[in-house]
């Protein structure tokens, strides 16, 4: 974590509403409670994408699916599972469109720890870690922590 530069340490968590991501942004908490960190809470959405003949494109149904809304609901759901009643950590949240890992990888520039669940909502149930995480073990700019969870998930 920062030390004796005055700033105050940052935690950026992954959040996409799965166990894994809600454990992890638990564990999160826990860690910023410790270090005197504050937690970025962070998840990504994206237009489910179609295919025309070769190419690929994203499906923009307007005014029928609000992705941003869903995935609002979803980090502040998570939130409010995460955090312990009376939780004197700050956590904010950050909803952006785009790619997750990328997303994570962005938030975390200048972060001093990225914790992310092992796999989300999508992979091989049987996966040690998902496209997500791994992405995020292999390109974040500082310390990864990838919260394995429980097998059943």
């Amino acid at each position: 974590m920062s030390e004796g530069d005055g700033a105050v340490p940052r935690i950026v968590a992954g959040v996409d509403g799965s166990r894994s991501s809600v454990m992890a942004l638990r564990w999160a908490i826990r860690q910023a409670r410790l270090t005197g960190a504050v937690v970025e809470a962070v998840i990504a959405w994206q237009y489910p994408a179609s295919t025309a003949g070769y190419a690929w494109a994203p499906m923009m149904m307007p005014g029928v699916i609000d992705y941003e809304e869903i995935s609002e609901k979803t980090v502040a759901e998570a939130i409010s599972s995460a955090a312990n009643a009376g939780s004197d950590v700050k956590i904010s949240t950050i909803v952006r469109e785009g790619n997750a890992a990328e997303a994570l990888i962005d938030a975390a520039a200048h972060a001093d720890l990225l914790v992310v669940g092992s796999r989300g909502h999508g992979g091989f149930a049987g996966a040690l870690l998902g496209s997500v995480s791994q992405h995020c073990v292999q390109h974040a700019p500082c310390p990864v922590v990838v919260f394995r969870g429980h097998a059943e998930e």
